[in-house]
Order: structure tokens, then C-alpha cells, then sequence
């Protein structure tokens, strides 16, 4: 059974409020994120379905993806959407001694540039920060989530993945899919389906920038 919450509680931002959790939103934005692509497959049908509904998003990519796929990768850049990085090897920073973890997410550094970072499973250690900045980008951003879609989840029906996002989602929030083949058959009917009630209700989707 996996433990997570869906809508991330106020008091976990609170605590933790050195990392991003949602934007402040002025009008009916939202930011879509997609956490360990770039996938040969699943990645292109992704940015498919975003170019149909006009919709811009942010790809947390992990560094070995990025060197096995470069072309896929380009194709993020190219369709005007933001990336970041997801450390080289999908490490979890709970179980890895620090100068593992920072090693990792600054090889993953010189396939991605960006600021934005977002841990695999939101898993960091506030000491990882100072050197995280040192050795990745002076200017990073840790980006977490306000949504989380549990598309990785297979215990749960694509229709509760599509209903984690609509009933939880509001102006601002950050949501996290997975472009991985894990997620795929929950994400293959959520994304459309989500992207087209937003469309309806005059949602707008940003990349984070």
C-alpha cells in the first residue's frame, strides 16, 4: 500500500516552506508536471496531447533518460516547455549518503540545464540544499507538488487518478504526473480527460519558469 497524500496538507508546506509546493495565481492557472521521462513512447504521446489542448508543462527528466533519448528530449525544448532535473539515476535522497545524492544530481546537471529540481518521491534532506546549490545551479528551486495524480499507483482505477487532479486542483497548484510506462495505463486516460474539463472551465496550463 502506498502512503501519500493527494492534496498536500498546509502544514507540510509550512514546515517545509524552502521548497516550492504551488504558485500564487492571479488568474486560472495551473502547472502540469511530469516527473522521469524522457520515454520514447509515452513522452511524444504526452506532448501530443499538451499541443492539442494548447497546454505548456514542466518535465522533470532524469539524467540517464536524457543521454539514452536526446531526440525526445530536444522535442521538450522545442514545444516551449519547461525542464528540470530528477537526478541522474532516480535516487532517493532518504537512503543515499549526501555526496552520492549531490554527485548524481550534478551529472544529471550536465544534461539538464535548468534551476528547477524536483527529488525523486520528494525525498530530500535539508543539508542536500546548500550543496545542491553549489554543485547544480546557484539559483535552484526545489519544486514539489500540491497534486499528486498517483498515476504510478496501480492499485488505484484511472478514474480516481483523473479525480485526484480535477477535485484537488485549484489556482496555482502544481501537479505531478509520470511520463514512465509504470503510470501509463492511468495516465493515458487521465491526461486527456483532465486536460479537457480544464479546457472547459478556462483553465490555463503553464510551464514553471
Amino acid at each position: 500500500m502506498h502512503q501519500y497524500f493527494i492534496k498536500t496538507p498546509w502544514l507540510v508546506k509550512k514546515l517545509y516552506s524552502q521548497y516550492v509546493w504551488d504558485r500564487q495565481a492571479t488568474n486560472n492557472e495551473v502547472y502540469l508536471t511530469f516527473d522521469d521521462g524522457p520515454h520514447p513512447q509515452i513522452t511524444p504521446w504526452v506532448l501530443e496531447q499538451l499541443k492539442a489542448y494548447e497546454a505548456k508543462a514542466t518535465f522533470f527528466c532524469i539524467g540517464k533518460n536524457v543521454v539514452q533519448y536526446p531526440d525526445v528530449y530536444q522535442q521538450i525544448l522545442a514545444e516551449g516547455h519547461a525542464v528540470g532535473n530528477h537526478t541522474h539515476n532516480h535516487l532517493n535522497g532518504w537512503k543515499v549518503p549526501v555526496t552520492d545524492y549531490i554527485a548524481n544530481s550534478k551529472e544529471a546537471a550536465k544534461h539538464i540545464q535548468s534551476p528547477l529540481f524536483r527529488p525523486p518521491y520528494g525525498r530530500i534532506k535539508r543539508k542536500h540544499l546548500p550543496f545542491l546549490k553549489e554543485a547544480v545551479h546557484a539559483d535552484i528551486k526545489v519544486i514539489m507538488w500540491d497534486v499528486l495524480s498517483a498515476d504510478f499507483d496501480t492499485s488505484i482505477t484511472k478514474e480516481q487518478c483523473a479525480a485526484n487532479v480535477l477535485k484537488h486542483t485549484q489556482p496555482g497548484s502544481i501537479i505531478v504526473f509520470h511520463d514512465s510506462e509504470k503510470a501509463f495505463p492511468n495516465l493515458a486516460y487521465a491526461l486527456p480527460l483532465v486536460l479537457e474539463e480544464w479546457k472547459k472551465m478556462g483553465v490555463v496550463c503553464k510551464a514553471l519558469s
